[in-house]
């Protein structure tokens, strides 16, 4: 196929990065909404862990095996069935009688986001082949997550203000359509020409280890730590992992490589990814319950209270990746570590909520540790692989970030759940204002440990003795010689009107 123009390269980047806003002012745009959700549902505070954790556990469990469908059967195909199935489920959240619907829709909305931005994280790779204009593309990609970010909060707050909680799904609607029409129009399909074989074993036993364990965690307050479900779930989680590692390594294409983690910048990056990400679905949760249900606030005030948080992820990005690109990792890893620390410390140990000067600190501090932290991942995660196997390294630090919001919002949900449900029963509001506070000091402990595990682990990991450990690792990923790693993926002259522009 030719070289695609300068005009439809740039096209194509649009319709990626609108794939990629819906998904990123889908769950932004939750947070804000989900006292409303909770009144008019009637639901609990594991109820709202599920209307969260049901998309991120989903989206976790299925992003490397949509990665290697799109590669196998297409990835302009796989990409318009995600963007139908979320809009579906958009439009079907939109329209949910009760909780257990909502969360099934969820559910719905997960599986077409797993086959959205890997794709189009591909697409773009392969639509852009010079490096410096991949390099650009991907951070104007990365800017898209900033902008959700910041827009989100306000979005939802004017929305569930002045229409309802509903109508957060039906932005999704003209611009999944819209990217819909526009993908089937421009975009051009391809495949790898080596694709990865199916690994449905191996997909079972990461779906085993992450839905029993989130299980366990959300609803053990109610059950009880000892209860024989929470027992069992706990236990299928247990053996998921151990045979996961049994199993793994004796394949020769296997869904995860263990062979990956012998590289500490790997190792680091995932569980950098697993503690900011934790931090961050726990800084949300904890925030908008406690500026709704205990300050009173409106949606739009809470969306408004928020956006420092916002505006610094949005303005710390950009700078993180030029950081990144020109120092490497390492500044910009202390930088988030030591922010998101300091801003757990504010409201565990002085209690920031009590002061809205220090509440806006803490915002501040925890948006700058948060929009330094995410150019780096990535980058560790893909430092020193062979080329064949960036893309894979680079997928499962995707999938981290899932895994850590799940458990952020599974674990500090539980916490604040165990410690308020005394409150919640009581009519008196004094009563659920004490039971909060008190029960979101051990949830503020438990994100100042994750921005330090941030901090340390980014420290020990980006330094040469970790070059070194990523170097060896990445002699014996190495492909043997004649392998086609050097390959460009093989285009699919299948797009209608590819040759309009090209």
């Amino acid at each position: 196929m030719p070289e695609l123009s300068h005009r439809r390269r740039m096209l194509v980047l649009a319709i990626c990065c609108m794939s990629l806003l819906i998904v990123s002012l889908d769950n932004t745009v939750l947070n804000v909404a989900l006292p409303s959700m909770q009144k008019e549902l009637h639901a609990s505070v594991a109820g709202l862990q599920w209307t969260i954790d049901a998309y991120t556990l989903v989206l976790a469990s299925l992003l490397m095996l949509a990665g290697s469908t799109a590669d196998r059967i297409g990835r302009r195909r796989v990409f318009q069935a995600g963007l139908v199935l979320f809009t579906l489920g958009s439009l079907l959240c939109s329209l949910a009688p009760n909780l257990e619907s909502l969360v099934a829709f969820r559910m719905v909305q997960a599986v077409g986001g797993s086959m959205l931005n890997p794709v189009a994280m591909s697409i773009i790779t392969n639509t852009f082949t010079a490096p410096r204009e991949r390099a650009r593309a991907i951070g104007v990609w990365g800017g898209v997550v900033g902008i959700s970010m910041a827009a989100g909060p306000l979005i939802g707050g004017l929305l569930v203000d002045s229409v309802g909680w509903r109508s957060i799904f039906w932005i999704n609607l003209p611009i999944g359509i819209a990217a819909l029409i526009l993908t089937w129009r421009y975009v051009p399909e391809s495949r790898a020409p080596k694709p990865r074989r199916p690994d449905p074993v191996g997909q079972l036993l990461v779906i085993g280890v992450l839905g029993a364990l989130t299980y366990a965690i959300i609803e053990a307050p109610s059950a009880g730590l000892t209860s024989p479900l929470i027992v069992s779930f706990a236990a299928v989680a247990v053996l998921s992992l151990a045979g996961l590692l049994l199993y793994e390594p004796r394949r020769p294409e296997p869904l995860i490589d263990l062979r990956f983690f012998r590289s500490a910048p790997f190792s680091g990056a995932t569980v950098i990814a697993i503690c900011a990400f934790a931090a961050l679905g726990g800084f949300l949760f904890l925030n908008t319950l406690y500026l709704q249900n205990v300050r009173g606030l409106s949606a739009l005030h809470a969306g408004l209270y928020m956006l420092p948080m916002a505006a610094m992820t949005f303005l710390c990005a950009p700078l993180s990746g030029r950081l990144v690109g020109s120092r490497g990792p390492r500044l910009s890893l202390l930088i988030a570590g030591a922010a998101m620390t300091a801003s757990g410390v504010l409201f565990a140990a002085f209690d920031a909520e009590a002061t809205t000067t220090l509440m806006f600190s803490g915002y501040v501090l925890f948006g700058l540790g948060f929009g330094m932290v995410n150019a780096p991942i990535t980058n560790t995660a893909v430092s020193g692989m062979p080329r064949s196997q960036a893309g894979v390294a680079a997928a499962v630090a995707s999938t981290s970030r899932q895994i850590g919001q799940t458990l952020g919002v599974a674990v500090i949900g539980a916490v604040l759940a165990g410690g308020t449900v005394g409150a919640v029963a009581s009519t008196s509001s004094t009563s659920y204002e004490t039971g909060f506070m008190e029960a979101s000091h051990p949830a503020w402990w438990i994100i100042t440990a994750c921005g330090l595990c941030v901090l340390l682990v980014g420290a020990l990991t980006s330094g040469a003795w970790a070059r070194g450990t990523a170097h060896r690792t990445a002699k014996r990923l190495e492909p043997a010689a004649g392998d086609s790693e050097a390959a460009p993926d093989a285009p699919v002259q299948k797009s209608a009107g590819t040759s309009a522009d090209a």
